[in-house]
């Protein structure tokens, strides 16, 4: 058996020969033997003969059991070929998936499964090879190519898959040729790019495109005819059967399905009889084999008998003929080819489909046609054709032959020009021009008379002559959105009277006058920058003009058909008079402007019905004098003081009123008697200063659902009231003075929603007993002890019980709450010497998340307080918008890819850009169709002249958004990426010939225009991110991340302000969200604050020692310690937070499934002592969840014990085999491979462990070992005191536990989510695992008492060296020393990781000498 080496040297030979033009170089290798490829001095002629060599190809397995050595970096290539592939950033790799190979003959001689599997191989090759050349050396007939899971493109002859490969990475946003080779070579890409050297095969397409086979047939449905077995096809609409067995040479018998029957014949076994419509009606009998093949047919042929047209739909199918049997359907009308890769020439092309003699509709839109087909013209009877996203740049003359066509769409094309033939067609009344290059009205519109709309949007017309539409008098609808419009001119006195609706949406108008247009009913035009708008109001009835710059808008005459009206974010200071004479008008938006009244004559309309008027200057709102239809009153953000008091008797229709955020002291009552007739369904009073006595005005409103009185003044609230609202379903009173919730609560039977954070709440209400209780919020509060009923609703989702500091659960509440999906907890806090060296005194976070009115969390939160090895942070957030499975994976493992990125660079915008976009990579399978914004801030030391200062590094795609508060006002760090937001980023989409529909969506599917995932929507949605560095100083107060529903609903200087008056940064993110909620948010909220306290002024430290990088070593690869309180060694020394939840859901290690481990395989090694560094208190000893990180500081003789590495949390991949298997060679501890799925185990719910180790050794000793090349690992012991039960873990496993930062956050919190933030100072973790009630299954279950069965087995050679280990007695000293500085041998792109010795030391604990001597432990975590 050769090994590696020899291999890569046998083959350099050949590949050494192949020098004229370095087109490529072909490696062949298998694991266990060489193969020589046949044929090594075979001369061939053509094109490809001068690259044609001896070659041989590496080829490894891709099975989907999770084998780990199938594609391992370390063990592709041997060192030459490595040489050869830095010699030129143009030579890369290319993965060819799709071959077989034999399979390997077992050991042990019995018959092998002759089952061929998939093999992946690897081609050494440059950007300038070509598809030519490659099947050239491989004798292969040709490349296909798949993106993003999606269709499979054969590849021309002429293209360069590695210049693809490059290219798309390019466009990504990777700009260093060296770290493109590098990334080209991953085979995580294959997700997004992959090549196959021959047509993969998907059984669900064949099966849908067509059955065939050879079975016995019988004709008619009497008993004449005989059983005779014959080829049977169903293929589109028909059912074919040959004449003759195994042939289809002779008469082929066609019977046409639509509209048919197929029924079972119950007389024989798999039996099928199928029978064609219409009075000549004929039957066939058609005995299937086994029950697949009956099941098969029957479930295909069910589907074309039940349709009403004859329909055959091929769409998505990577096709590039026509299946030939399709031909036999002559009675085919509609043919849908979309989205297939369909050829103009040779048998199949659509050069043949002018056979069928009654195709109506035809549809072969994005099959990058480049040209139009001529071909289609020839088909007369079409009705309606598409050819949109084909990249034509010209339309034949033959179009006019076509003169039964009425649908034309030619959308997402090159188009600037339309040929006069075009005005033949007398019957074309739907012609698509939306996304070309037109620059102006093509003027064969004129000669269209049955066209009546002009789709136009996404264009180059400029300006708009309203002349040009007087001679087009048949247009009645006008599209020109997007189309960078500057004015609208009438240089004519005519009147536009045919046009009745226009849209002009985000163009770049200033003014615009539309009197001429005298019929027009309906007009867009948001999103301008219109300061001015005229129109007819002769027909009007509906006018969209949001989001420009009016003053105000002139309407001629009074538009007395007017019902909806939408004039908000603008800049009107009065409403015009003539609204109130508008007697339709049944919707009016006035929001965001600065209107200070509005005139009593329109709230007294008696048509209007939904009146929105938030977020203006307005003082008092008009009495009613009558009552009115008004159904929904938005009134918040205002200046209010109080409401009319006949509001509620005089509109009795309203259902809907939000007056948060105003100064009211009082609400009107529901009546003036006492029975009342209000049919208010939701009401918002959040942010006022309303007080107790309004409860009793509340009474009357007994239909109430939703009730939002947070952050007012509540001291109580009245307990005989609460108990008339029966139909209460939500309740938010956060944020006032309440000291307990009414026992009549338990009135209302349908309240699914408490929410009473931020209260002086003592007693645990009594809502348990509540059928339909789902989520119950009574944080920051002070809760000392909760009596529960003896069971608990099996509807409880989710219990919050953070920030009550004097609760304390016991055994028998654990048990109660096991069942819930998400538990919120705090732990016990206790001072430890490691508390005072810790960052908290520079940062602290809190968070909040809630679901709103969707039925799951799409928005995931990363909060690390103690980042790195020089107490940095890391924060993030993510929102799938729809999907949850995105923000997951992006939680768990985008911190230990900036990790691993910062070991690469030290440039700011490098490694945050390659982390978004690594990180995109990583999603895998998932990130195909589903994608997720998400926003990453990391707070680092930035090295200067001056001395160390911090720096916030932050970074985005998609709609999440930072904002940071520096002296009291907010400073925006982060981009919108969406298309209404950015007009370069609409500009870019435009450019790429996407659609965007009328809700401004890329394709229907998101807003964004940069997102991780979503990778189907390239070049369109991209992952590159906008990153921003932006240095702190002591004016920082703090930072506020939030999503697009956050911050839709909170400005910026409101969520400043807001948290500026809290402080504290959990209750602060809660009132966020509540705050959201309140205002009329129904989707998911997520909000992260971060409190700053960064000052250079007292700095101590001492200058550092500049090297040749910005900053010093990255955060992973360095050594931990963990010091402990003696007095109290159950506690875990840790950073600060805000709690722990306890999830019964699967944990955050098992959440995702193509997510794969972002483990490093690097091993950093020793190096020389440093000189121990001066702290100050600005600049502590960094620390990781308590974790001692002795990186730039600390003063004693404790350096660290265990190695840090970046690793992420493994994911199951048990749907797809997405190539993310780690790169060691050997398996890791701890870790299970289990097919393709990847497990960790661990419970996190058990992982809050101290570290103890032995003494430590001196750095002569270190010296020494590093000049031997010896590692020499110490056995140290990980202890939890937990209800009297030690726990000793190997301290090798507790490390690969805590060595990222995505892993040691989930020591400290578990969201049913999947979010992780840092680990907090509370109860211990442990003890709340241990005393719940224990699965029967899962990874393990930690022992809830001590076992004396467990024992540690200790060998007797090294029972010694553990007694001295274990010796230690001496009390803990302050100050740690300075450990060596760690260096890793490792090439940038291509070498693995060369570690180099290193030397474990330990830190002695008094007082636990004796015990660990005593005590045996069980080693099986």
């Amino acid at each position: 058996m050769a090994t590696e080496e020899e291999d890569s040297s046998a083959a350099l030979p050949a590949t050494d020969t192949k020098k004229a033009g370095d087109n490529g170089a072909c490696i062949d290798r298998q694991p266990d033997t060489v193969v020589h490829q046949a044929g090594l001095s075979r001369t061939r002629s053509g094109p490809g003969a001068h690259s044609v060599t001896g070659i041989r190809v590496l080829k490894r397995n891709m099975k989907r059991n999770g084998s780990r050595s199938c594609v391992t970096r370390k063990n592709r290539f041997g060192s030459r070929e490595r040489d050869w592939l830095k010699g030129d950033t143009q030579r890369g790799c290319v993965c060819l998936y799709g071959g077989t190979v034999d399979p390997q003959p077992p050991a042990s001689g019995t018959q092998a499964s002759s089952t061929p599997q998939t093999d992946l191989q690897l081609v050494l090759c440059s950007t300038s090879t070509t598809v030519e050349e490659l099947c050239a050396q491989r004798n292969g007939q040709g490349l296909y190519v798949q993106l993003h899971g999606d269709l499979v493109r054969r590849l021309d002859h002429l293209e360069r898959p590695l210049q693809m490969v490059y290219d798309y990475l390019t466009t990504m946003g990777y700009t260093d040729p060296v770290r493109v080779q590098h990334e080209a070579a991953n085979s995580d890409l294959s997700c997004m790019i992959r090549f196959y050297s021959e047509r993969p095969v998907n059984a669900d397409h064949q099966e849908r495109t067509m059955l065939k086979g050879v079975f016995n047939v019988r004709k008619g449905k009497t008993q004449l005819h005989k059983w005779a077995e014959r080829q049977v096809i169903l293929c589109g609409t028909c059912l074919i059967v040959a004449s003759v067995k195994d042939s289809l040479a002779g008469k082929m018998h066609i019977l046409p399905l639509v509209g048919g029957k197929v029924e079972e014949v119950k007389r024989r076994q798999h039996c099928l009889m199928f029978s064609s419509a219409g009075s000549r009606e004929q039957t066939y009998f058609v005995n299937f084999d086994t029950l697949a093949d009956y099941q098969r047919w029957h479930r295909q042929a069910s589907k074309v008998v039940s349709q009403t047209v004859n329909l055959v739909d091929l769409s998505c199918y990577s096709l590039e003929t026509v299946p030939e049997y399709l031909f036999y359907c002559q009675d085919l009308t509609h043919l849908n080819l979309r989205h297939n890769f369909m050829r103009l020439q040779g048998p199949g092309s659509l050069l043949n489909l002018p056979r069928f003699s009654q195709l109506k509709s035809l549809n072969i839109s994005h099959n990058r046609l480049g040209v139009f087909p001529e071909c289609v013209c020839e088909i007369l009877t079409l009705t309606e054709l598409n050819l949109s996203c084909n990249n034509m740049h010209t339309i034949p003359v033959q179009i006019g032959n076509l003169q039964s066509l009425q649908t034309l769409s030619l959308d997402g094309n090159n188009l600037s020009s339309l040929p006069e033939q075009l005005g033949d067609l007398s019957q074309l009344n739907s012609l698509g021009l939306s996304f070309n290059n037109f620059s102006q009205i093509p003027a064969v519109l004129e000669r269209l008379y049955a066209v009546d709309k002009l789709a136009m949007a996404g264009n180059r017309v400029a300006s708009l002559e309203l002349s040009t539409l007087v001679r087009m008098i048949h247009l009645r609808n006008i599209d020109l959105r997007l189309n960078g419009l500057r004015w609208v001119k009438c240089e004519t006195s005519d009147p536009v009277n045919h046009v009745t609706h226009l849209d002009l949406r985000d163009n770049c108008l200033d003014s615009l006058d539309l009197n001429p247009v005298c019929n027009l009913e309906t007009l867009h035009c948001q999103r301008n920058r219109l300061g001015t708008l005229s129109l007819s109001g002769f027909s009007l009835r509906m006018l969209h003009a949001s989001s420009n710059r009016l003053t105000t808008v002139n309407i001629y005459p009074v538009p007395n058909q007017l019902t909806h009206m939408d004039l908000s974010q603008n800049l009107l200071e009065y409403l015009p008079d003539w609204v109130c004479d508008c007697q339709k008008i049944e919707m009016l938006g006035v929001s965001q402007n600065l209107l200070s009244e509005l005139p009593s004559r329109l709230l007294n309309s008696l048509s209007l019905r939904k009146l929105l008027a938030g977020n203006n200057h307005l003082q008092r709102v008009p009495d009613l004098l009558d009552h009115i239809p008004l159904e929904a009153l938005d009134l918040q953000h205002n200046k209010l003081v109080g409401l009319p008091e006949t509001l509620f008797c005089k509109a009795l229709n309203l259902k809907y009123l939000n007056v948060s955020a105003n100064a009211l002291e009082s609400i009107p009552p529901s009546s003036q008697s006492e029975e009342s007739l209000s049919t208010l369904q939701e009401l918002y009073l959040t942010g006022n200063n309303l007080n107790e006595n309004c409860g009793a005005l509340l009474v009357g409103h007994q239909n109430l659902r939703i009730l939002h009185i947070a952050y007012n003044q509540l001291l109580s609230f009245p307990a005989s009231k609460l108990s008339k609202l029966e139909l209460l379903e939500e309740l938010n009173v956060s944020g006032n003075k309440l000291k307990t919730i009414p026992s009549t609560v338990s009135s209302c039977k349908r309240l699914h929603t408490l929410i009473a954070h931020s209260n002086q709440i003592t007693v645990f209400p009594e809502i348990l007993n509540l059928p339909e209780i789902k989520l119950v919020d009574l944080s920051c509060n002070e809760l000392t002890e909760i009596q529960l009923p003896d069971s608990l609703p099996a509807t409880l989702q989710e219990l919050d019980l953070t920030g009550n500091s004097s609760l304390t659960l016991e055994h028998k509440t654990l048990n109660l709450f096991s069942h819930i999906s998400t538990l919120k907890l705090d732990q016990k806090s206790a001072p430890t010497p490691a508390d005072s060296l810790g960052p908290s005194t520079l940062w602290k976070h809190g968070y909040s998340e809630m679901k709103g009115q969707r039925n799951k969390l799409c928005v995931s939160v990363l909060a690390v307080d103690c980042f790195g090895d020089s107490g940095e942070g890391c924060y993030g957030i993510f929102d799938g918008d729809r999907n949850e499975e995105v923000p997951r994976l992006l939680q768990c493992t985008m911190g230990d890819v900036l990790c691993e990125e910062l070991q690469h660079s030290s440039t700011d915008s490098v490694y945050m850009c390659n982390t978004f976009l690594t990180s995109h990579r990583k999603l895998g399978m998932a990130g195909q169709k589903l994608g997720a914004s998400a926003l990453l801030c990391y707070i680092h030391r930035e090295q200067s002249e001056s001395g160390g200062c911090f720096s916030l590094t932050l970074a985005n795609v998609g709609t999440c958004q930072a904002v940071l508060c520096r002296d009291g006002r907010p400073v925006q760090l982060s981009n919108v990426f969406s298309l209404e937001s950015s007009t370069e980023e609409m500009e870019r989409v435009k450019v790429n010939k996407a659609i965007i529909t009328e809700d401004n969506k890329v394709s229907g599917v998101t807003y964004c225009s940069r997102l991780l995932g979503c990778s189907y929507l390239s070049p369109w949605v991209l992952p590159k991110p906008w990153v921003h560095t932006e240095p702190l100083c002591a004016k920082d107060e703090f930072l506020i991340l939030g999503n697009r529903a956050l911050f839709e609903r909170v400005s910026y200087k409101e969520a400043v302000h807001t948290v500026q008056a809290v402080r504290d940064p959990c209750a602060a993110a809660k009132k966020l969200c509540s705050l959201a909620q309140s205002y009329g948010c129904k989707d998911n909220i997520g909000a992260v604050v971060v409190s700053l306290h960064v000052g250079e002024d007292s700095c101590t430290c001492e200058q550092p020692v500049l090297s040749d990088e910005l900053r010093g070593p990255p955060p992973a690869p360095v050594p931990v310690s963990v010091t402990t309180c003696p007095s109290d060694p159950g506690n875990l020394s840790s950073s600060s937070g805000i709690g722990t939840e306890l999830s019964s859901e699967t944990s955050a290690s098992e959440v995702g499934s193509e997510a794969g481990s972002t483990a490093s395989d690097e091993h950093p090694s020793s190096g020389s002592a440093s000189r121990p560094e001066r702290r100050c208190s600005v600049h502590p000893a960094p620390t990781l969840c308590g974790i001692m990180v002795p990186g730039s500081a600390a003063t004693g003789t404790h350096p660290g014990v265990f190695q840090r590495q970046p690793s992420s949390a493994t994911f199951s991949s048990n749907q797809s085999d997405n190539g993310l298997d780690s790169d060691d060679e050997a398996p890791l501890e701890g870790v299970i491979s289990n097919g393709s799925k990847l497990e960790v185990e661990v419970d996190i719910h058990c992982c809050a462990f101290q570290l103890r180790s032995g003494p430590t050794e001196t750095p002569k000793e270190l010296n020494l070992e590093n000049h031997d090349s010896k590692m020499r690992r110490q056995n140290s012991v990980v202890v939890s005191a937990t209800n009297g039960c030690l726990l000793a873990v190997c301290g090798r496993e507790n490390g690969d536990l805590k060595k990222s930062p995505s892993t040691s956050s989930l020591f400290g919190k578990k969201l049913s989510n999947g979010s992780v933030v840092a680990l907090e100072d509370s109860h211990n973790i442990i003890e709340v695992a241990l005393e719940a009630p224990k699965k029967k299954s899962g990874y393990f279950t930690a022992p809830a008492q001590q076992d004396p069965e467990d024992q540690l087995i200790v060998p007797p050679g090294l029972e010694q060296e553990v007694r001295e280990q274990l010796k230690g007695q001496s009390l803990l000293v302050s100050g740690i020393s300075t450990p060596p500085k760690l260096t890793c041998g490792k090439d940038p792109l291509w070498d693995q990781t060369h570690p180099q010795p290193f030397a474990s030391s330990f830190v002695p604990v008094p007082g636990l000498g004796t015990i660990l001597q005593q005590e045996v432990y069980d080693t099986a975590l």
